[in-house]
Formats: structure tokens, sequence, C-alpha cells
């Protein structure tokens, strides 16, 4: 996924981070603003997990987001 969207669109998107991602703390999140990069260390950092399974988890997250886009946009259309 594009992460430009991310940091674009960084408040709604945050408040998805915090649902999926809840030991992340508002000083995290602000420092992440839509960074992947920065999510990943963070997620290691929060949840003791590898860069490997931060990754994932986070791939997993971003099709899920893809899958809600294409459902509203088919709802708009349709």
């Amino acid at each position: 996924m594009n992460w430009d969207i991310f940091k674009g669109n960084w408040t709604q998107f945050r408040g998805r981070v915090r649902i999926q991602w809840g030991k992340l703390t508002d000083d995290q999140l602000d420092v992440i603003e839509g960074r992947r990069d920065v999510l990943l260390g963070k997620l290691q950092e929060a949840y003791g997990v590898t860069e490997e399974e931060a990754d994932r988890q986070v791939k997993v997250w971003e099709d899920e987001q893809i899958a809600g886009e294409d459902a509203a946009e088919a709802r708009r259309a349709g």
C-alpha cells in the first residue's frame, strides 16, 4: 500500500492503528506520523516482536484497510 496515503490522512488512520495495536501510546503515534518504518520499530518495542513479525502484522492490517476502502467505494458507486 502507498504509505503517502497514511501520511496525508494520519489523523484518520491513527485511530485505526490505535484500535489494532492498543499498546501504542499517543506519544508513539505522534512520532510515527504515518511512517511505516517507524511503525514497525514501535511495534517491536511495544510488543517485543521481531521485525519480520511486525512487518507481517502491518501487511495484514494494510490488506484490511485496502479491503475496507474497496468496500466503501463499492457502496458509494452503487
